[in-house]
């Protein structure tokens, strides 16, 4: 059956762990949704590891909506959702709606997520009141990268740390049914988690979270440009690709590839007759 946002509550209810991943296309989302994965984000992180950007500032709507429509196509069973890109929802709740509509219209997604907390809350209560799932996003936000002055563990210190957890009670209360908790202490990411009744999902924040996610690319050592503390690394695909594309060139240069098995034929009287 389909995974849905009442799955997730379910699943946090009953103490089970939940496990995403990142897809930007059809073929991937299709393995993974083979696999049992419970959610599918189609991360804006799409800037860096399929655009290749220096961060996910220049990541638009349109780009979003693409990659999506794609994953849904993929992925029949999994909770598919979509991030909403820099300045699709910052400007009003209003604006906010038509862009989460457009990724659940033309991108096919289930949810949407957006990053920050009491500040966007009205925002997610507004998507939220139009039937729009929304998953909510704090700790290291990407999108404020510039304002962070980096990528840094956040909530460290006292005031820092009781403001994370101020923010996830007001997004839970503006009715966010999950939280994406990232770079976040893993004792504080420990205590979020049990104060929310919505389940968290982590990244770079510890084993006490609801679940995890990881961006593909990462996990499977295909994104080389830089690695995250959190990112275990599940198989060396990116040296196995590299291998059979050098393996390729060189059967290529040989006249190896393609072998009479892979050649098309005919009839060698028609040949016979061209002149």
């Amino acid at each position: 059956m389909k995974k849905t946002t009442a799955y997730f509550k379910k699943a946090k209810e009953e103490g089970k762990k939940l496990s995403m991943l990142t897809a930007y296309d059809y073929s991937t989302a299709k393995l993974e949704d083979a696999a049992g994965i419970d959610g599918i984000l189609i991360g804006d992180s799409l800037g860096n590891v399929i655009m290749g950007l220096e961060d996910t500032i220049s990541v638009t709507m349109e780009d979003m909506i693409h990659h999506s429509a794609a994953v849904a196509r993929g992925a029949k069973n999994t909770l598919i959702v979509c991030d909403m890109p820099f300045m699709s929802y910052q400007v009003s709740p209003q604006d906010a709606l038509v862009n989460a509509g457009r990724l659940m219209k033309e991108g096919r997604a289930n949810a949407v997520k957006l990053e920050g907390g009491q500040e966007v809350a009205q925002t997610i209560r507004t998507i939220v009141d139009a039937g729009i799932p929304v998953m909510a996003h704090l700790g290291l936000t990407p999108q404020s990268i510039n304002a962070f002055g980096g990528y840094k563990v956040q909530g460290k210190s006292e005031a820092a740390a009781q403001k994370l957890l101020d923010d996830a009670r007001a997004v839970e209360k503006a009715g966010a049914f999950a939280l994406v908790l990232e770079c976040v202490p893993a004792t504080l990411a420990a205590k979020i988690t049990q104060a929310l009744s919505i389940p968290t999902i982590g990244i770079g924040a510890g084993a006490g979270c609801d679940g995890q996610i990881l961006v593909y690319q990462d996990m499977l050592g295909m994104f080389s440009d830089y690695t995250p503390k959190f990112v275990q690394r599940y198989a060396n695909i990116g040296a196995i690709m590299t291998e059979a594309f050098e393996a390729y060139i060189s059967d290529v240069q040989s006249g190896s590839f393609p072998k009479p098995e892979q050649s098309y034929k005919m009839d060698d009287s028609v040949i016979d007759k061209l002149y």
